[in-house]
């Protein structure tokens, strides 16, 4: 992605299910779940580069001793800081020239996060994980996830005037700690009244408690009200561990499970490589699903809160994820093979066909490299095709020749490496056009790398989102190589709306495809429909969460019939920012675009082209989350965010989030 965008957390839970003298014996140390943590975090780096945490929990701990050690730290080296210090503390504690099991770190649960704020609050309070402390191991609370929810004003204040709490942040990982503390607390306080009366006392009455909390009774309460997409892992004090994932399937969850270790993570390619297990080993947490694992390492894996219209994240599989899961690579290629059709319709000439013998083929470094290569096999099988046409028709002919099938062989996919991702520039005191210019040079081209004035060049990108670096950086650079025409290729759709699941795009300003749309209603003096969406989401605004739809319009419409036959007002309030799309087809934006990202003075032309959403589908059939591109939310929280970013942008905020209050 040339437009740099921040995105999605990476969560670990990581439970040992043998004593840890098991581990000693096997694997020569009691560091076995520890190094493992550390491998899965790394190799989650992509996920999070604002800050990163874990938490170890002891089980049966003796009283007097800790049991939950936690680690956190800020920055890109977050994961070695945190690593260094664990490593400090135990070398510290450590007496002897053995690693003992009766150290810090060295437990039974482990969690790991990795940060990426998408909400803009910063600083250690908000890393992960987040930790609830109390004097009874069971009402201890540590939890992390990836996750955003939209409606934080409910839940907020729920917990303030519905049930009288105080709150020490209104931020969503606050709210879902206290929210799952409360209910953890009122279940342990149930069942301490309930045993004391059975005349149990002491570690009896502890252990009877711990042995019947319902931990998954409190995550199917507490998350009954959550709109929003997320992945939460967390233990108690006393060892009871869980992951959960959105009923939505919003945000992805992956699991392994054998006799000695239960392990959930954000990305299945990080477990393969950690435990060295096959793909089909690795399974995938369904919607609403959640697993729990008792102290005494029994689990189960259940499905907590009704799947509601699944809709996993697309943008997993185009950019987020790491392109060494199996099938996330064949999605990829599968995208950059679906754009054929449109790169061979998108010549110059008369009859607007591409001359491939004139076209030089590259991508974006780094991210759009596999779609690069599933559009290379697209190109070659087209020109096989060519090939075999002409060589058959050159059969039984005097023109059937082996210098004239050599010929015919020799016609190539032309392919260079055009566009070098080089070092980030830092403009330092640099100002105005001074830093602009500098920051141009975070790419760099091959040189005499295409024919001057001849040739064109076609480069892929996986995405883009504002279109700044490819104005400011990446066709200008190209553009050194004086070519004939630039074409720029995103393997996604247009991104036309704003994300509140985790995705920090939620300002609608920043979007290059509604920019074009509000420009070419301007041109064609259409510009009342600016203020007619922005009367009708600003009349939707005070509404509740109830009130907005979500999903497609099929779904929408089944809703309207429903609630009619039951008597109901309709009164179901709509993604308005919609109707601003709605006059041009997908070119007419796309050539938009292509007029807005081209510097000024340029002396080639360029055009930008755009997957289709159809054809996403087809790439990623398990993965059809995609209200970036078509507004389709999964949840109101969705659709109220969207015509949030609208009235933020008509009123003048840019900078503030859709889902913001």
């Amino acid at each position: 992605m040339s437009d740099q965008i921040k995105h999605e957390c990476g969560v670990v839970l990581l439970r040992l299910l043998k004593p840890l003298s098991y581990y000693q014996e096997k694997y020569g140390t009691p560091l076995y779940g520890l190094n493992k943590l550390y491998l899965m975090m790394e190799k989650q780096h992509n996920r999070g580069q604002e800050g990163a945490g874990l938490a170890c929990v002891k089980i049966d701990s003796k009283p007097g001793s800790e049991y939950i050690f936690r680690q956190r730290a800020l920055g890109n080296t977050a994961i070695s800081e945190c690593f260094e210090n664990v490593s400090k503390e135990i070398e510290e504690a450590r007496k002897g020239p053995v690693y003992d099991i009766d150290l810090p770190y060295i437990g039974e649960v482990y969690i790991g996060h990795l940060r990426y704020s998408t909400t803009g609050r910063s600083g250690m309070s908000y890393v992960h994980p987040f930790l609830r402390r109390n004097n009874w191991r069971n009402r201890n609370l540590c939890l992390a996830g990836n996750f955003n929810i939209t409606n934080e004003k409910e839940l907020f204040a729920t917990m303030v005037q519905g049930q009288g709490q105080h709150p020490r942040s209104d931020a969503d990982t606050f709210l879902i700690l206290e929210q799952m503390g409360a209910l953890l607390d009122e279940h342990h306080s149930a069942l301490y009244r309930k045993y004391k009366k059975e005349g149990l006392s002491g570690e009896e009455l502890n252990a009877k408690i711990e042995d019947n909390i319902d931990v998954e009774g409190i995550i199917s309460e507490a998350s009954s009200t959550w709109d929003g997409g997320f992945c939460i892992v967390g233990s108690t004090g006393s060892g009871e561990s869980f992951v959960f994932r959105d009923r939505w399937g919003i945000r992805p969850c992956f699991y392994y499970i054998d006799d000695e270790i239960i392990v959930a993570a954000s990305e299945r390619a990080a477990i393969q490589t950690a435990l060295d297990v096959k793909y089909d080993n690795v399974q995938v947490l369904q919607p609403g699903e959640a697993i729990t694992i008792h102290k005494d390492g029994k689990y189960n894996i259940s499905c907590l809160v009704r799947p509601a219209n699944p809709r996993p994240c697309s943008f997993e599989r185009i950019y987020f994820s790491r392109g060494s899961d199996a099938d996330i690579y064949k999605e990829r290629k599968m995208l950059g093979k679906l754009l054929i059709p449109q790169i061979l319709e998108s010549g110059s000439g008369k009859d607007g066909k591409r001359d491939l013998d004139k076209t030089v083929f590259s991508f974006i470094p780094n991210t759009a490299e596999v779609a690069f290569f599933g559009m290379m096999e697209g190109l070659n099988e087209y020109l096989d095709g060519i090939k075999l046409k002409k060589i058959s028709a050159l059969v039984g002919t005097k023109g059937f020749t082996a210098e004239k099938i050599q010929s015919v062989l020799a016609h190539k996919i032309r392919v260079e490496k055009l566009a070098i991702k080089d070092i980030k520039m830092r403009t330092f005191i640099a100002e105005g056009s001074t830093r602009n210019d500098l920051a141009a040079h975070v790419y760099d081209i091959t040189y005499n790398s295409i024919r001057p004035n001849m040739d064109s060049i076609a480069v892929i990108d996986d995405s883009i989102v504002r279109g700044t670096t490819l104005k400011q950086s990446i066709i200008k650079i190209l553009a050194r190589l004086e070519p004939e025409e630039i074409v720029i290729i995103s393997s996604s759709p247009q991104i036309r709306y704003p994300d509140c699941y985790g995705i920090d795009m939620s300002r609608m300003g920043e979007f290059i495809a509604f920019n074009a749309a509000v420009s070419l209603l301007k041109e064609r003096g259409m510009e009342k429909l600016l203020s007619d969406v922005y009367r009708k989401c600003k009349e939707a605004e005070s509404h509740p969460l109830e009130e907005f739809t979500s999903t497609s319009v099929d779904i929408l419409k089944a809703e309207k019939r429903k609630r009619k036959a039951k008597g109901d007002a309709i009164g179901m309030i709509e993604n308005y920012v919609k109707e601003i799309y709605a006059p041009f087809t997908e070119k007419e934006i796309s050539e938009r675009i292509a007029q807005m990202v081209t510097p000024a003075g340029l002396s080639c032309g360029v055009k930008v082209i755009f997957q289709s959403i159809e054809n996403l589908h087809k790439a990623c059939p398990q993965n059809n989350g995609d209200w970036y591109f078509s507004g389709d939310y999964p949840t109101p929280g969705g659709t109220r965010t969207a015509i949030q970013a609208y009235i933020n942008w008509y009123e003048g905020n840019p900078y503030k989030r859709g889902y913001s209050r």
